[in-house]
């Protein structure tokens, strides 16, 4: 990956950062709807494929921020792959608003028991993995650093 040219402006003004979020949004969205479609959703249920996307997503999000702002500056390279790969990627990849659609369809739909535990599990184990994903890349850092 290439780095970004230092340009004037602000970076969400500038056409290679803007790129960089497009490419990375576009890898990510195709991702999100090949899971969709792997993980169909059936009315009344679980929503497995938003809830498996969202937690992977956080996860994975956890890794890349603490890798990065470990690794130094905003910069460059760092810069460039935040912007695809959380902004972009994972940005596209998660679906909160998909959840709240989700969550607002079960309840109205009379499984307000289902609406809750998702709401509530979406939300504490999304944290749950996005620091378990921070504490891991930062053991992998340390174990890097003893080398």
């Amino acid at each position: 990956m290439s780095e970004l040219p230092p340009a004037p402006g602000p970076l969400h003004l500038r056409p290679a950062a803007i790129a960089a979020v497009a490419v990375g949004g576009l890898l990510g969205t195709w991702c999100r709807y090949q899971l969709g479609i792997h993980l169909p959703p059936a009315e009344g249920h679980w929503p497995t494929a938003t809830f498996v996307a969202n937690l992977v997503g956080a996860f994975l999000l956890g890794i890349l921020l603490e890798s990065l702002a470990s690794a130094g500056d905003d910069t460059g390279r760092r810069r460039t792959l935040r912007l695809a790969g959380g902004t972009g990627f994972l940005g596209a990849f998660t679906t909160y608003s998909a959840l709240a659609v989700e969550t607002n369809l079960l309840a109205r739909d009379g499984h307000t028991g289902l609406a809750a535990g998702y709401l509530a599990g979406s939300a504490m184990l999304g944290l749950l993995t996005a620091t378990l994903g921070i504490v891991l890349a930062g053991v992998a850092r340390e174990r890097r650093s003893r080398r």
